[in-house]
């Protein structure tokens, strides 16, 4: 007798080859995710996701306002879809969408890496994503700043441009 898999398991099967094996990083990461119990995929340290975005294992989304970007400085090719907006940082309410639809332009399907200042409204970000049923959308933690120091300010302490990795500023 011969098995024959049924239109689901042949369609579940598919679909899990299609799906992109996660470098080990993020796959530790999701592992401590669901540790922790987060309702995201999890995060990655800026040094961590600047080589996976170097080796092309992942997708870089800058979540920071227009604003940030022009005036603070931005990841030289990464993609943008602002959390919020304006000096209130009013939330985009196409937020998930917006993210949805430039993954879906990808040539293949990437994990994706969301950027902000500190690390706090990208892993909001990446909660949004994850409830909207967008697969391995992770956190860069500390951000692009970083967190505050002992004198309450940025860039002293940690973050993306701390740890030296590449940015530009207009």
């Amino acid at each position: 007798m011969t098995y024959t898999a049924t239109a689901a398991e042949t369609t579940a099967s598919t679909a899990a080859a299609q799906r992109p094996q996660l470098p080990a990083v993020l796959q530790q990461a999701l592992a401590q995710a669901q540790e922790q119990g987060l309702a995201y995929a999890g995060s990655v340290a800026p040094l961590q996701a600047w080589q996976l975005v170097q080796q092309g294992l992942a997708l870089l989304v800058d979540v920071r306002s227009a604003e940030e970007r022009k005036f603070v400085g931005q990841v030289p090719g990464s993609a943008h879809v602002a959390w919020a907006s304006g000096t209130a940082l009013t939330r985009n309410p196409r937020f998930a969408r917006e993210l949805a639809a430039l993954h879906a332009k990808q040539p293949q399907p990437l994990p994706v890496l969301l950027l902000c200042r500190s690390g706090k409204r990208s892993a909001l970000a990446a909660q949004e994503a994850a409830k909207a049923g967008l697969p391995h959308v992770f956190n860069v933690s500390e951000g692009f700043e970083g967190d505050h120091d002992t004198q309450q300010q940025r860039g002293h302490f940690n973050g993306w441009r701390f740890y030296g990795l590449p940015w530009v500023q207009d």
